[in-house]
C-alpha cells in the first residue's frame, strides 16, 4: 500500500502566480510527496501525490482557472487495474 494514493496533476492559469508560494502552501497544508509546482506568473503545472486531491483542486481553483486535471489512483495501478 502506498502512503499517498492519488497522483494529482493540473494546470492553473491566472495572473501573478508564484510557484514558490504555491509549493510552500501545499507542503504546509496538504500532506503528500513528489510535489512539483513549476511555471510562470500566468501558468503553473502542479504534480502531487496525496490522499486528498480535492484539497489541491480547491486551493488551486482559488488561484485561477484550473484545467487538464488528472487524478489517478496509484494503488489501483500497482495492482494492475485501470483508473
Amino acid at each position: 500500500m502506498l502512503e499517498y494514493r492519488y497522483d494529482t496533476q493540473l494546470l492553473i492559469e491566472g495572473q501573478g502566480l508564484d510557484e514558490d508560494e504555491i509549493y510552500d502552501y501545499l507542503v504546509a497544508n496538504i500532506p503528500g510527496d513528489s510535489l512539483l509546482a513549476v511555471g510562470d506568473e500566468d501558468l503553473i503545472k502542479i504534480h502531487y501525490h496525496t490522499n486528498t486531491p480535492w484539497k489541491v483542486l480547491e486551493y488551486a481553483a482559488g488561484l485561477g482557472e484550473i484545467f487538464d486535471i488528472v487524478v489517478e489512483d496509484m494503488d489501483r495501478q500497482t495492482r494492475g487495474l485501470k483508473g
